[in-house]
């Protein structure tokens, strides 16, 4: 009688992870969730995966399944003719290049993180069920901000294409808008205190950033 051993290559997690296209972190709470448990731990405690079990597909979403989302975004109300704008721009794009796609918008600040919309596309790109991100400009996703979650859709394999069709001509405006919301911020953390000085200063900011919007 023969036995035949099949050897096996058993990796680190950070090796799990760049095979499967996540994170190490992510592994750690398939781990918790128990949806991917590691083969064996080290006398050290570090995880060990058989390369030969790991499949990424049990863990992506067929790519067919992945959505493509195309976000619009503006700062206030009175823009709304703009994100009608942004949002034909961005279907007629995506119908060009024959996608089958959703568009989310939003009304609020570029610097508001709170936004539904905002929240709702970072859920679904985070749950793996996104495949594409479009975009008119950068600036529409976030003011500041935009560049980590591109990092988030490297790490999710989630492909971001940001049009740039010419000037954002809305650019100035919402700029100034968010520089009178860091300074209605800061009004209020000073309201009340002893610096007249830092006030004072504050509200000649703001005058000159309205002025220049008239």
């Amino acid at each position: 009688m023969y036995v035949v051993y099949m050897s096996r290559k058993m990796v680190s997690i950070r090796e799990a992870a760049e095979f499967l296209g996540v994170s190490a972190q992510t592994l750690r709470r398939w781990e918790r969730e128990g949806k991917l448990v590691p083969d064996e731990r080290t006398p050290g405690g570090r995880r060990r995966y058989d390369l030969a079990r790991l499949r990424p597909e049990q863990f992506h979403a067929p790519e067919a399944a992945r959505r493509t989302i195309a976000y619009a975004r503006v700062s206030s109300h009175d823009q709304k003719e703009d994100l009608e704008r942004q949002k034909q721009v961005l279907e007629m794009y995506c119908a060009r290049q024959g996608w089958t796609f959703e568009v989310i918008a939003d009304l609020g600040s570029g610097m508001n993180y709170h936004k539904k919309g905002l929240k709702r596309l970072l859920d679904a790109i985070i749950n793996g069920e996104v495949g594409r991100l479009v975009i008119t400009h950068k600036d529409r996703l976030l003011r500041f901000g935009a560049e980590l979650v591109f990092v988030i859709c490297e790490a999710r394999g989630v492909e971001v294409v940001i049009l740039n069709q010419g000037e954002d001509t809305t650019f100035e405006e919402d700029l100034a808008k968010d520089v009178l919301e860091i300074i209605t911020v800061f009004s209020a953390r000073l309201y009340g205190s002893r610096s007249r000085k830092n006030q004072k200063l504050l509200d000649g900011v703001r005058a000159a950033v309205e002025a220049s919007q008239c």
